[in-house]
């Protein structure tokens, strides 16, 4: 646990914290004792992981808009983080068809706001900017994107990702280099594990199946994403943060992904859900009518991340499988009302422990 205790009194700003991830890294956080302020709307979903483990109660939870400028900068001026985690965004792919609008606005001019507010900061010595694995120009390429390749994501929300990215290397560029801060960027896989409520996404729809006692339906099961657990992510961006804060050299763009034997197509992965949940769980496809009605999305994506090993001694912890039946445990603790948050504090001590044991 040498990398929570880096943690201990900090204090660090969460953009986002109210989401998945956020609650997440919140719960990390507080528990190492860090002093956290978070920054986000309000919980996107009911119930919510937020709510559900009553962080609001554990740290300085300020409801706020990242598109607000001038509340942002008021938060700043009264938390003085010396950390920021920025994860705020309008995160779902098919929601941006609906809302591109709302999607560019949150994504880039979020970006561009939490940037300005860090330049306006000089508390501020380390900035971590989370994007996705989705900001590369995807050619449906059999081996991984690494850093260099170009950016331009398809759909809106992997766009204005993109544009994110380059919202901060343009900061980078322009402003922080004569500044006291290390600003990095990670661009992450898809994510999986306990308190996603999400729409739209292939964990969380399987268990809303799985309790209803219902068929799991998948959209396109042979496309092919770097699936892990929330916490492979989460690990790096504190890795990340706590490195560059003590020396800049560490700043850069990092993907976060899991090992290629672990990019597995949503077949896989929902065959392999099935097998953790048990109960005689089963899964179908979509009707094919329904499924050429479908907004794009990429069949394949793989990140090669050769350089956040290289940078940091850095390898993924748990494989898919483990990751898979994690998210089970979680889930069924939650169907059957019991602990939540001791069962995440377990499986937090446990990967953290693997991890500074690798």
């Amino acid at each position: 646990m040498k990398l929570l205790d880096f943690y201990k009194n900090k204090k660090v700003l969460v953009t986002g914290h109210t989401g998945f991830k956020g609650s997440w890294l919140c719960k990390i956080l507080t528990d190492a004792g860090a002093k956290v302020t978070g920054y986000s709307l309000k919980p996107p979903t009911s119930p919510s992981l937020f709510e559900i483990l009553q962080l609001e109660e554990q740290m300085n939870s300020v409801i706020g808009d990242i598109r607000d400028l001038a509340h942002l900068k008021q938060v700043f001026d009264e938390a003085r983080p010396e950390i920021v985690f920025h994860l705020a965004a309008q995160p779902i792919v098919r929601t941006s068809y609906e809302e591109p609008v709302y999607t560019y606005e949150t994504n880039v001019m979020g970006t561009v706001n939490i940037c300005e507010c860090v330049r306006l900061n000089p508390c501020v010595k380390s900035f971590l900017n989370v994007t996705t694995d989705k900001v590369y120009d995807n050619r449906e390429w059999e081996w991984g994107y690494r850093e260099e390749d170009p950016l331009d994501g398809y759909d809106p929300y992997s766009n204005s990702k993109s544009c994110s990215e380059l919202v901060t290397h343009s900061y980078i560029r322009s402003f922080y280099q004569n500044m006291d801060v290390a600003v990095s960027t990670a661009r992450a896989g898809n994510v999986i594990g306990g308190g996603d409520f999400a729409k739209d996404r292939i964990i969380p729809d399987c268990i809303r199946a799985a309790v209803k006692k219902e068929d799991i339906i998948v959209r396109n099961p042979a496309s092919i994403r770097p699936f892990q657990h929330v916490l492979e992510p989460l690990y790096a961006y504190l890795l990340i943060a706590a490195k560059q804060y003590e020396d800049k050299a560490y700043a850069g763009f990092y993907n976060v992904g899991p090992e290629d034997a672990d990019c597995i197509t949503t077949g896989a992965l929902v065959t392999i859900f099935c097998q953790k949940w048990g109960e005689a769980q089963k899964w179908e496809l979509l009707d094919r009518r329904l499924a050429l009605s479908q907004p794009h999305e990429a069949n394949f994506l793989k990140l090669d991340c050769s350089r956040l090993k290289r940078k940091f001694s850095w390898k993924p912890v748990w494989n898919i499988e483990m990751a898979v039946e994690k998210s089970v445990e979680w889930a069924k603790t939650w169907r059957d009302c019991e602990d939540v948050a001791a069962c995440m504090e377990r499986q937090i001590e446990d990967f953290f422990g693997q991890a500074k044991e690798g």
